[in-house]
């Protein structure tokens, strides 16, 4: 007995190893039941059982816990707290990106209703807004499945029949079909505006009314290209969601606090979880992926990106913004590891996607005290460039270079904001598919990067290699950012590659 809870104390990471080390190996549950019972069929662990000790509802006495030891020829002693080793308890998400996931251990811990207590007391403690920690969850949802949400893309597919471009009278058709009617307003009544929640210096471009009427700015005939998103938004929210009670309400603009949300909804929020916010904010993102799905349809949309490039101009022939254009991007390519930003200055990120693990350059629910200002994004906020932004950087992520490309362009928002809209790769997965060593290739790069101050010609061998990655690719602004110098940037200026460092002196990059 008293081995037995000195084993309990000590195994709060062994379900989260075992489950780990099971799927490296590619094995089910059924698969290590199978094994254990081939060296010990007395003491191996059932499938179900097998499935509680994964969770943590378990604990294996010694013996079993020698058995699948034995499995894995490792020591009973690895399994336990005193070797906590980081890889062996941190999930594999494969080619996933997104930010790294972390053990939920002592499972206990991080059981459902432990969690529900302490978010909302995190949340107020922190500022986050429900609605920010929605948005958060939602993030971590896109990016954990690449953008990829078969299940949005059939729906636009039945509503839109795959056409594309589709005009503002196509949307108005199908609006119509739908049972849905137009008001136009000039000026939203202060008693909606405030029913709806809507604050901070923004402008309201529409806003849906259930059960089935549509309520667009005027200001939107002289903008098409937002008129037919919001119009496939809120197409989005009358097929997706049934035309309930919700409203919803478009805003474009920045707000007076210290966050910017997604291109929908900017309402009044409190500082604790409730179910209308996560409500809110899920379908929120819904209509706006079907929106983005309806008017960019994916396989007719794949294909013309195919034909130019991937160049972000390619909106310009379906009459969309290049944010709809640069987000369908990151969702339609077959290459998978894409980033997107939409950045407002001083450093505020509105909309993030990231399909390859890349640091955000600034927080989105607070400001970031030292950006690098070395990412492209940064610097043409500050300075928009003449001609192409590609640019070619190189970024540490944990402990290992990496080479990224991304395009970036200047736009304005309706409430007449600057704000700069980023796409981007990580080139690495494409570098080592050609059976190139990414890793060498990125450590060289960045070496003659330090050699030059932070940024240099990339040599011709390395270009070479690279030129022939962006041809596979088919990506046009690969090849230009490879003909223009190759940039270290930093996730956070403490960590700055540079030597000297950019923030050696003043605490901060010198631009």
């Amino acid at each position: 007995m008293k081995q037995a809870k000195s084993l309990s104390r000590k195994s709060h990471l062994l379900g989260t190893k075992i489950r780990n080390l099971r799927k490296r190996n590619n094995l089910t549950m059924e698969d290590l039941s199978a094994r254990c019972v081939r060296i010990n069929p007395e003491l191996a662990p059932s499938v179900s059982y097998l499935s509680m000790i994964e969770r943590g509802k378990r604990v294996p006495g010694s013996e079993m816990l020698g058995v699948i030891a034995a499995v894995f020829q490792k020591k009973v002693d690895w399994f336990l707290d005193d070797i906590p080793e980081q890889k062996s308890i941190t999930p594999d998400k494969g080619s996933r990106g997104g930010i790294s996931g972390m053990a939920l251990e002592p499972s206990f811990l991080f059981s459902k209703e432990i969690l529900q207590i302490a978010i909302p007391e995190m949340l107020s403690q922190t500022g986050i807004s429900g609605r920010q920690f929605a948005h958060l969850l939602i993030r971590a949802h896109q990016e954990h499945h690449q953008n990829h949400f078969p299940d949005l893309e059939r729906a636009a597919e039945e509503v839109g029949l795959k056409r594309m471009p589709l005009s503002v009278e196509d949307l108005f058709d199908i609006a119509k079909q739908l049972g849905l009617s137009i008001n136009w307003f000039t000026r939203m009544p202060e008693e909606i505006r405030s029913e709806l929640g809507v604050k901070g210096k923004s402008l309201v471009t529409s806003f849906y009314d259930p059960p089935g009427t549509i309520h667009v700015n005027e200001e939107l005939k002289k903008h098409p290209k937002r008129l037919k998103y919001d119009l496939a938004v809120h197409i989005g929210h009358c097929v997706l969601h049934n035309r309930d009670g919700l409203k919803s309400v478009l805003v474009t603009g920045q707000t007076h606090n210290t966050s910017l949300i997604d291109d929908s909804n900017e309402i009044t929020t409190s500082s604790t979880v409730n179910a209308q916010d996560i409500l809110h904010a899920w379908r929120d993102f819904e209509s706006s992926f079907f929106a983005g799905a309806l008017l960019c349809p994916k396989v007719p949309f794949r294909q013309l990106l195919d034909r130019h490039g991937y160049e972000i101009s390619v909106g310009e022939q379906l009459g969309v913004s290049a944010s709809v254009a640069m987000r369908r991007m990151t969702a339609v390519s077959s290459y998978r590891h894409w980033h997107y930003f939409d950045a407002y200055a001083p450093g505020k990120l509105k909309a993030v996607y990231r399909g390859n693990g890349i640091p955000l350059p600034w927080g989105n629910m607070r400001e970031v005290q030292d950006p690098c200002h070395h990412w492209a994004v940064f610097r043409m906020i500050n300075a928009p460039v003449s001609g192409t932004s590609a640019q070619i950087s190189i970024l540490n992520v944990e402990e290992e270079p990496r080479i990224y490309c991304c395009e970036s362009t200047n736009v304005k928002d309706l409430a007449n904001n600057n704000h700069v809209l980023c796409t981007g790769i990580d080139l690495n997965p494409a570098i080592e598919a050609q059976g190139e060593s990414a890793a060498d290739i990125a450590s060289q790069l960045k070496q003659v990067c330090v050699d030059h101050g932070g940024s240099a010609p990339i040599p011709q061998n390395i270009k070479d290699r690279l030129s022939s990655v962006a041809r596979i690719l088919n990506i046009n602004w690969v090849e230009r950012g490879i003909e223009s110098d190759a940039r270290l940037i930093c996730s956070r200026g403490a960590v700055c590659p540079r030597q000297p460092s950019c923030y050696a002196n003043k605490g901060s990059c010198a631009g």
